[in-house]
């Protein structure tokens, strides 16, 4: 087991990366000082991990309560934010009782954003089981939920205590779910991260293979740009902005497709292909620095090519983007492999050159 700390002083947390951490109740036992606890997860991971994890909590004396909510990107709004709070009052979740969040990324915003809103703010614990939850989504305290006009529009930044991210629970995941959360680690290597980029080159099969030892090392390398990342910036002021490189674009895709259509690691990956091709037209990157992005998603079995939506529709979505300032689109766009930076003087007729061009094969 890896042991890594997002420094946020008081509020600093561990993230535990290993095989089998479900079982062992020690790890959760110093966030868990009362009897109760509640678990939200949806109906794809309960019936494979919801009750190793009620046992777990058993151990250590501590019941819990399951909220099982549906499954999929477009649950993930206030009508279903609503079943958690339901759940809550119920059963008379009080402010001491925490929240721990087993699923992906959809229920970990989710629960996030519920446990920073219920009596104004409760404990909160993440166990992502996807890939993708357990390199980025878990880490730094961004929670939500979408709404039909913007993708994570609504929500709050509000950490958890304790992060365990279990390799085990990848066996379960689906090729193009692993795949999703491939497009988020190849993420880090592009905006900070040269050497781990490069180490992708050469494991990226690896990965796409499920091997213990390569999954561990990618999510620990990922797991530490991301928690850098936020104890430096915790609200997204500055640097933090780096880490949505693709996702500018990868929102728009999700949004106009329908959310659930396109998963969001799919998005990501043809915004950051989407991405690179509007720094190569700013002259900071060559065409063979965009081919070379281009291979490695491929290889990862991700989408490279954005779905027609028209460039109208577009610009309309990213304008909705959250890091919108003054009415001008601000993208995360590549200097060079391995440094990025966040720019909103784009061209309007390069951004449309790219919008036209990232559509066609």
């Amino acid at each position: 087991m890896q042991t890594l700390t997002v420094g946020l002083g008081e509020r600093s947390y561990p993230i535990y990366i290993g095989s089998g951490l479900l079982g062992q109740a020690g790890l959760l036992q110093s966030v868990l000082p009362r009897k109760r606890a509640a678990i939200v997860t949806n109906t794809t991971v309960a019936p494979l991990y919801l009750e190793k994890l009620r046992q777990t909590l058993q151990h250590i004396g501590v019941s819990s309560v399951p909220v099982i909510l549906p499954d999929g990107e477009e649950y993930k709004n206030t009508g279903t934010l609503n079943l958690i709070y339901d759940a809550l009052l119920t059963h008379r979740c009080e402010r001491t009782t925490p929240l721990i969040a087993l699923g992906g990324g959809v229920i970990g915003d989710m629960t996030g954003y519920a446990a920073a809103t219920y009596l104004r703010g409760v404990p909160f614990i993440q166990v992502p089981t996807t890939l993708l939850a357990q390199v980025d989504s878990s880490v730094g305290g961004k929670t939500g939920i979408n709404h039909p006009l913007g993708k994570n529009m609504i929500g709050a930044f509000y950490q958890p205590q304790l992060v365990l991210a279990d390799i085990d629970t990848l066996n379960t995941l689906p090729d193009n779910e692993l795949a999703a959360g491939i497009a988020e680690v190849i993420k880090y290597g592009l905006i900070r991260d040269l050497p781990f980029f490069e180490w992708l080159e050469q494991n990226i099969e690896k990965l796409l293979a499920r091997d213990t030892a390569a999954l561990q090392y990618a999510i620990a390398r990922s797991c530490q740009n991301k928690a850098d990342v936020v104890a430096a910036d915790e609200r997204e002021s500055g640097e933090r902005a780096l880490l949505n490189l693709g996702h500018t674009f990868g929102h728009a895709i999700e949004s106009g497709m329908g959310y659930g259509n396109w998963l969001h690691g799919e998005g990501v990956a043809a915004g950051t292909i989407m991405a690179a091709d509007l720094s190569r037209r700013l002259g900071w990157i060559g065409a063979q620095d965009v081919l070379r992005i281009r291979k490695l998603f491929e290889r990862a079995k991700l989408p490279v090519v954005a779905p027609d939506l028209g460039a109208e529709k577009y610009l309309e979505l990213m304008g909705l983007d959250k890091k919108v300032e003054g009415g001008k689109i601000r993208f995360v766009l590549l200097k060079e492999i391995g440094r990025a930076v966040v720019y909103g003087d784009v061209p309007d007729d390069l951004l449309r050159q790219t919008l036209e061009a990232s559509v066609r094969d």
